[in-house]
């Protein structure tokens, strides 16, 4: 062996793959800011226009609570209702379970939530409000049937983070990772 070779222990190995992959993994993610959210949820409400064929909004709890506040505003709706169901906790989906439902079959109502992902909690909304127009900020492939209007494509594989569940915070430059 030549002294100009460079030997690693094994845990400069592992560290080097941990590495690699927290790389990766950034890649799939899509991470979201405020203003971001604002803008996809001006542009949502545009389409949603004339305001006046709305009786309301119904936003599935929580992801769908920061649009739903949007899209209220931007189409001056004042009666927003929730339906509370929970599949999801942080980055693992589980079983859905329904808390709490609006009342009716949604005839006239905007259905709002984040994202639709993998259709889970869609199918469920699609037949709790058969008659509402159900929409989202983001959509996935798989999910896509399930929505009458989105407005940003998000890859199958792609973990989206929102603003309300990330902070600022301090990373080191990538000259300092190698």
């Amino acid at each position: 062996m030549s002294t100009d070779q460079i030997l690693l222990t094994e845990e400069e190995i592992q560290a080097k793959k941990q590495h690699k992959a927290e790389l990766i993994a950034e890649k799939k993610k899509f991470n979201v800011t405020w203003e971001m959210l604002q803008s996809y949820g001006r542009q949502l409400s545009e389409r949603l226009l004339p305001a006046n064929q709305w009786k309301g909004i119904i936003a599935v709890s929580r992801g769908g609570l920061v649009p739903a506040a949007i899209l209220a505003r931007e189409l001056s709706i004042r009666y927003v209702d929730t339906v509370c169901i929970s599949s999801y906790d942080h980055d693992h989906q589980r079983e859905k379970l329904i808390l709490k439902q609006a009342n009716g079959d949604g005839e006239g109502f905007i259905v709002v939530d984040d994202l639709v992902d993998t259709g889970n909690t869609a199918h469920t909304i699609r037949e709790m409000y058969p008659k509402a127009h159900f929409v989202t900020i983001f959509a996935k492939p798989a999910g896509k049937p399930l929505v009458d209007d989105y407005v940003v494509d998000i890859a199958q594989d792609t973990w989206i983070e929102q603003p309300w569940d990330t902070g600022v915070m301090f990373v080191k430059p990538v000259s300092d990772h190698k």
